[in-house]
């Protein structure tokens, strides 16, 4: 049986093309297509229903000392109201999720996570939780995201929130003018600058129907938000990352900050990969020429013609006009400029290794400003 969102009238509504995601019946785009949703992100604003997304609170004297067991970040520095990106780890490193965890109060944690993997993270969190810390599922939320270059004067204009001052990864608990109480934090998948707003479920349907009267706010969906994730290198789980990917081979040590959290879940795979290296390495990846390159595609090398590694996403690039990727390849031909091959139903197109993003990120300083 498909689920649906507290959205799901408002899409219909819409006449968005529908489509199963994650178990769930939900907007891949609307009237104008794909590259024009993408576009309209990228210069003006978009607004996406993400609702189909898990929320949780983690809460309790030792709920940091739990976030450190299955995560390899830290949090006990972690200021109310910061966000932080990290992953669930398993017994051999492996990510079992990536997801986003903002502490809302000293021992309280707002926890975001993928919808592909919302039972399984739920199923492994409570295998794994003390009596000392609570779990709560918050199935009463929606989630929306507001993405774009004006996402802030929309949401300003419609909501009566002014932002200006919040920092990225940061989250604010605000009440509206009818009371309705929201968490509103300054994250998003698209490299633009941007919100998500957990609110009410029953709630939902109107602050998505006040943001759309804004003229640079139009509904966007899934498809171009897999697309403005690409182009900045984000990884899709289940795609580019799964249980059998460590944080380093995914390019994502970074999560582990000074590598002062060493007691992690697979912390010993993880510590070894980091001081020994890894032979595979997730990697950006630019078609040099024509052809757009999708996920399980052969990556060869430009020499040999010897397969180097698999593509885990590929597409077109509305920004840039190219068709970009990424995959895991060998880690001696990841420096960057490093020609390659990638094979298309047979066809070799040439290819080399890229930065990513693929282009730049467009999100506020993550740092507060001075009083």
């Amino acid at each position: 049986m498909t689920d649906v969102t507290p959205l799901h009238e408002a899409h219909k509504s819409l006449k968005a093309k529908m489509g199963a995601f994650a178990g769930y019946d939900m907007p891949l785009y609307y009237n104008e297509g794909v590259m024009a949703e993408h576009e309209w992100v990228r210069a003006h604003a978009g607004l996406f229903d993400v609702s189909h997304m898990g929320q949780i609170i983690l809460s309790g004297a030792d709920t940091i000392a739990f976030l450190e067991k299955i995560t390899p970040s830290s949090y006990g520095k972690l200021p109310d109201g910061r966000a932080k990106y990290t992953v669930l780890t398993n017994e051999n490193g492996g990510i079992i999720d990536d997801l986003i965890i903002t502490r809302i109060a000293e021992d309280r944690f707002f926890t975001v996570i993928n919808a592909g993997c919302k039972q399984k993270d739920i199923d492994w969190i409570k295998a794994n939780l003390p009596d000392s810390v609570n779990f709560e599922q918050l199935d009463d939320r929606a989630l929306l995201a507001l993405q774009g270059p004006e996402a802030e004067k929309a949401l300003q204009h419609c909501l009566g929130i002014e932002t200006s001052d919040m920092p990225y990864m940061w989250l604010w608990e605000k009440q509206l003018a009818d009371d309705t109480d929201i968490y509103i934090s300054r994250v998003g998948y698209t490299g633009e600058d941007g919100f998500e707003l957990s609110v009410p479920a029953d709630k939902a349907a109107v602050i998505w129907n006040k943001l759309l009267e804004h003229d640079d706010v139009k509904p966007v969906g899934l498809a171009a938000r897999d697309s403005l994730r690409l182009e900045m290198g984000y990884c899709l789980y289940g795609h580019d990352i799964d249980d059998k990917t460590s944080p380093v081979e995914a390019g994502l040590s970074w999560v582990m900050g000074k590598k002062d959290n060493t007691s992690f879940i697979g912390s010993g795979h993880v510590m070894g990969q980091i001081e020994n290296g890894v032979s595979n390495q997730r990697t950006g990846i630019r078609l040099t020429e024509k052809g757009v390159a999708r996920e399980g595609a052969e990556i060869l090398d430009a020499r040999d013609m010897n397969k180097i590694g698999t593509l885990t996403s590929g597409g077109f690039s509305p920004t840039l006009k190219e068709s970009i990727g990424q995959g895991y390849i060998e880690s001696k031909y990841t420096d960057i400029g490093t020609k390659i091959f990638v094979n298309v139903r047979g066809r070799n197109i040439a290819a080399e290794i890229a930065a990513m993003p693929f282009i730049p990120a467009k999100t506020k300083s993550m740092k507060k400003q001075a009083a």
